[in-house]
């Protein structure tokens, strides 16, 4: 699972004063949080290629990406109509069948639960204004019963009542059909693109409607440092936070809780290019789909998040107690406790007070990745300036922990402590300003590949850095060893 320039984005030297009053790492992820005010072109470009790539995970995680795959790219006559409708269209073909395989995987006849049908997945009403028809008959569903009725005899007396119920069928159904459905789609996109004015927008469009990329393209046109001729959805993306262009910034945070909608033109880049993969060397494609099967998969057969498929059932070596105390100096290190320098502060319980010192640690990179996140969120938090509010530093609740104690808490993500690669933080107490901070770093650092995080019961956060960036993370630990000897 490569993540692309890391070295370009980490070892790029800020330029920033070190603060004498916490810890301020020299090696650094470039315009992250508070310095999303100062992207410059070619950061965007690399922040672009990365949000990119990080959209693997969310397809290849699914059983169908691999299969999906084939029937996109082994149909011919799936081949002719997306070519037809590109040279109809205007739009690359190979764009245009990115879209139904994150729609559909080419099923022509899938349909989703909330409405959207066929290998595009359109909407009923957007169909229509595509030009297709979609004709819905009312019929019903004829029951009899009998039923009990009052005589004056006072004998037994029934009669039979007739019960219509109604339900509707599709008489004709133009989203179902590949050779209707895929030009009138290519041409909508099209069309948005000659409304909003760059094929960006029209793809986020297709996802979010066209309403909702209005509002969207308005406040990104009115936003802070955005240069008039760069107004793009990846502009869009990466030029607002809490303390800078708020506005545009809860307006993606409210599409992104809704639909995850302003990722999908990042998601279609990237099947655009996982296509053109299965195109060149299918071993090499089925191989990466395998990289990316959890092996503590859910009953629906995909990952559940990013940590699911950076662990492996082979990291999970601490058994027990004993092979914690055992490890000290090897795999693991201490945690550094000086809450006002590190920005955390160790809110660990473990059964027994003896047991304290050994479940203080983690391994180096996963100490220094909550050391990189909380100087992250400590200068967003300073940056937003929330009234009244002090910056606390980030309670660890969990570190490592042995099979056998993460077993009695009856967590389910407790047996990845066993690893030593991930933490938590216990959020329930941190002040508003600071958790929007906090949550904003996560996303940022997980959307460049170098972490993952998901919700743990109602008040926890668990979090881990993905193998290919430990190495960074491990240096900032180093940096900070030396911090503290100083």
């Amino acid at each position: 699972m490569r993540i692309a320039p890391l070295l370009v984005l980490s070892l790029v030297p800020l330029g920033l004063a070190d603060s004498s009053d916490f810890f301020t790492p020299e090696h650094r992820v470039s315009g992250i949080g508070v310095e999303r005010d100062d992207i410059s072109g070619p950061l965007l470009d690399v922040r672009t290629e990365r949000m990119i790539e990080s959209q693997t995970f969310a397809i290849m995680r699914d059983p169908q990406a691999l299969a999906g795959a084939r029937r996109i790219t082994g149909n011919a006559k799936l081949q002719a109509l997306f070519n037809a409708a590109g040279q109809r269209s205007g739009w690359p073909p190979s764009l245009i069948e990115a879209i139904s395989y994150l729609e559909s995987w080419g099923d022509p006849k899938a349909e989703s639960p909330s409405g959207p049908k066929g290998i595009m997945q359109i909407s009923a009403a957007t169909a229509r204004s595509m030009g297709l028809k979609v004709v819905i008959s009312t019929r019903y569903k004829v029951t009899r019963e009998k039923v009990a009725v009052k005589s004056a005899s006072g004998k037994p007396k029934f009669k039979t009542v007739t019960h219509k119920t109604p339900y509707t069928v599709a008489v004709r159904d133009d989203r179902l059909s590949p050779d209707r459905a895929i030009p009138a789609a290519a041409v909508y996109l099209a069309g948005l693109q000659q409304k909003f004015g760059g094929r960006d927008w029209a793809v986020f469009a297709y996802h979010c409607g066209a309403g909702c990329v209005g509002e969207m393209l308005d406040l990104t046109r009115r936003a802070r440092g955005i240069p008039k001729d760069q107004v793009t959805v990846p502009r869009m993306f990466f030029s607002n936070s809490p303390a800078w262009n708020r506005e545009l910034y809860q307006a993606v945070e409210q599409q992104m809780q809704r639909d995850y909608s302003p990722t999908y033109y990042f998601r279609v880049m990237r099947a655009e290019q996982l296509l053109a993969l299965f195109r060149r060397d299918p071993l090499q494609f089925e191989t990466l789909f395998n990289q990316y099967k959890s092996d503590f998969a859910t009953a629906a057969g995909r990952a559940p998040h990013r940590l699911s498929v950076w662990l492996k059932r082979d990291d999970l070596v601490f058994h027990s107690g004993d092979d914690i105390r055992a490890d000290l100096g090897k795999r693991l290190v201490r945690a550094l406790e000086r809450p006002a320098f590190f920005g955390y502060s160790l809110n660990i319980a473990p059964d027994s007070p003896a047991d304290m010192e050994s479940y203080s640690q983690a391994s180096p990179s996963a100490i220094g990745a909550l050391m990189y996140i909380a100087f992250e969120t400590r200068r967003l938090h300073d940056a937003l300036n929330a009234k009244g509010e002090k910056f606390v530093p980030l309670p660890v609740s969990s570190l490592v922990e042995s099979e056998d104690f993460a077993r009695t808490l009856d967590q389910h993500e407790g047996l990845a402590h066993t690893s030593g690669q991930v933490f938590d933080i216990a959020y329930s107490g941190l002040p508003p300003g600071e958790l929007e901070c906090l949550r904003f770093v996560l996303d940022d650092l997980g959307w460049d590949g170098y972490l993952g995080f998901i919700g743990e019961g109602r008040d926890n956060l668990h979090i881990g850095c993905a193998p290919t960036t430990r190495d960074f993370f491990t240096t900032v630990f180093q940096e900070a060893v030396g911090k503290k000897a100083e």
